[in-house]
């Protein structure tokens, strides 16, 4: 159980100023992850050399489960995304016949890409498929940097890589 008093944002004890806590350690909202814990470490250290400089900015995280195909999800889901009020375009793709998958043998493969309709940015994925962990490591940057999906189709990568599949996705 985390201590309490702890200031989650920042990962500075609120009754010891000398205390700083990150990962399992820390009260935070932060996914109960290994690199998230690395992550809120980075941030309780830049705090810890210049107070109050850094807070945690959780929303393009991957999470992945690791099975044959590999499962993973990076911002928010569907129901959270329209409760938020967004407007949001689902983008449904069936990958299980796309050469990236037909290369390997595999025969199963679906996207479903969030993008929010007032910015053209992607909001969320869920991704099902060989290799997609990596390919969700590559929304979540574009995530972090504001791509657009126009930006994002715009992209030559190499083919016939998953990457590759990208631009169709979107």
């Amino acid at each position: 159980m985390p201590p309490s008093g702890l200031a989650a944002s920042r990962f500075r004890s609120t009754t010891n100023p000398d205390v700083y806590a990150a990962g399992d350690a820390a009260d935070s909202s932060g996914m109960p992850l290994t690199p998230v814990a690395v992550f809120e470490a980075k941030i309780a250290a830049s705090n810890m050399l210049k107070p109050n400089s850094a807070t945690p900015d959780y929303s393009a995280i991957p999470t992945a489960v690791f099975t044959i195909p590999e499962l993973v999800r990076v911002g928010m889901l569907e129901h959270e995304a329209k409760e938020s009020g967004l407007d949001v375009d689902v983008r449904f793709t069936d990958t299980s016949g796309w050469f990236s998958n037909y290369r390997i043998g595999e025969t199963t493969g679906a996207t479903k890409i969030l993008v929010d309709k007032s910015t053209d940015r992607i909001i969320g994925a869920h991704l099902l498929g060989h290799d997609y962990a990596e390919l969700a490591n590559t929304i979540a940057l574009a995530m972090k940097n504001g791509l657009t999906t126009r930006r994002i189709k715009s992209t030559t990568a190499a083919y016939p890589s998953t990457g590759s599949d990208l631009g169709s996705m979107v």
